[in-house]
């Protein structure tokens, strides 16, 4: 793993008309959502997906409910929905040194990331169809593979910026723009 001194080099080398290491861009929290349909008619399965996702991220998932009944979805008031969990610090870098150096080469026919998935400020997002391609799950005890939703929420300018501190923390993007 960088240390935070080795990816300020890094990134003034890239960035050499930005003199003060305080204007670089960094990488300020990792939020990872994950839907739980069955939730509505099975607690146990809640519980399992919140227990996964801690086990993947090493904190607590918060529950969040659904704010108003929608008939047509046969979806009730502060039923629940999915779980999200926000990350900062040691645990959004750790997370992220696993993301891209242990889960990305374990998808199946994985050629990068792609270079699409950043929005107009600076931010990556990151779609997986199944959950247990994180080597802290067992395959064996879970019920059913959930999506996740992950996104890298940087402090860059502008979308080029993003993608060169993503590079140097290791994102694995594809060559083709796509």
């Amino acid at each position: 793993m960088y240390t935070k001194s080795d990816i300020t080099k890094k990134l003034q080398e890239k960035f050499p008309e930005i003199k003060n290491p305080f204007a670089l861009p960094k990488l300020e929290k990792v939020a990872i959502n994950m839907r739980v349909a069955e939730a509505r008619e099975n607690q146990a399965v809640l519980d399992a997906a919140a227990a996964e996702l801690a086990a993947i991220v090493g904190q607590k998932p918060k529950i969040c409910r659904a704010k108003k009944s929608i008939s047509g979805f046969k979806l009730r008031q502060n039923d629940p929905l999915a779980l999200k969990v926000t990350l900062r610090g040691k645990r959004m870098f750790d997370f992220v040194e696993r993301l891209f150096n242990l889960v990305m080469p374990r998808l199946r026919d994985f050629k990068g990331l792609p270079q699409s998935s950043f929005d107009g400020g600076g931010n990556f997002n990151i779609g997986l169809k199944d959950h247990t391609v994180f080597p802290e799950i067992d395959v064996n005890k879970v019920g059913k593979g959930r999506g996740m939703q992950i996104t890298l929420v940087t402090k860059a300018k502008n979308q080029e910026e993003a993608k060169v501190l993503l590079e140097v923390l290791g994102l694995p993007l594809s060559k083709v723009k796509n």
